[in-house]
């Protein structure tokens, strides 16, 4: 795929969305981190529900951690690896008050040396937290990457990769959700709407599933 044909599928997917940016609610960057977490493996909906009651009640590393792991997991028990999830927050929470002051660092080291992060939760928080031009591979980005052929790779961080080296650089600091939402909603993995797509004739995806229109009847 060539720059030019790059260009004009962002000009597009940043036209078809004005307002490119998580769909996982939250009011501050720790909000968002604890979030992110919970999200693994979890529907960004899933998690809203249960962070919306979490959060009235505890939305900084220190009440959190006085919930303790029972009271935590009373919030997120209808998040996937719930057990898991609440073991890594309440460390990630410690950590944040005895290294950061109960602040989220802004840094991919100090964010992925945090319990339960990785580096496509540190991406997100340096995105979507912090401005940075970073693109968090999820399984959205991997097959948009993919089937479009915008970024190729056999693994996330091969199309990490490629995306970054790729991407527009007007376009860097949205590209993220840009893709994840076309992805989620458009370019999904079963039956994308290729009818509806609007860089359907860009895409080099080679099996598109555009419906013929029908003749009127009588024809």
């Amino acid at each position: 795929m060539n720059a030019q044909k790059r260009q004009a599928i962002f000009e597009r997917l940043a036209q078809a969305i004005p307002n490119p940016t998580t769909e996982l609610e939250h009011s501050s960057t720790f909000e968002l981190l604890i979030a992110v977490i919970l999200s693994a493996q979890a529907t960004d909906k899933g998690v809203n529900i249960a962070t919306r009651k979490l959060f009235k009640v505890a939305n900084t590393p220190a009440t959190i951690l006085a919930l303790g792991v029972e009271g935590l997991e009373s919030y997120i028990k209808t998040i996937g690896l719930y057990h898991a999830k609440a073991q890594n927050v309440l460390k990630c929470c410690e950590q944040l008050l005895t290294l950061h002051d109960g602040e989220v660092p802004d840094t991919r080291e100090a964010l992925e040396a945090l319990a339960g992060v990785g580096r496509k939760t540190a991406n997100v928080i340096l995105n979507t937290a912090f401005g940075q031009p970073t693109i968090a591979v999820d399984t959205h980005l991997f097959r948009v990457g993919n089937r479009t052929k915008l970024a190729q790779g056999k693994n996330v961080l091969e199309v990490e990769q490629r995306f970054l080296s790729t991407t527009p650089k007007a376009f860097l600091k949205d590209a993220h959700h840009l893709l994840i939402l076309h992805g989620r909603y458009t370019c999904t993995a079963r039956n994308p709407k290729c009818g509806e797509c609007c860089i359907a004739d860009l895409c080099e995806f080679h099996d598109k599933q555009i419906q013929p229109v029908a003749p009127p009847a009588g024809v």
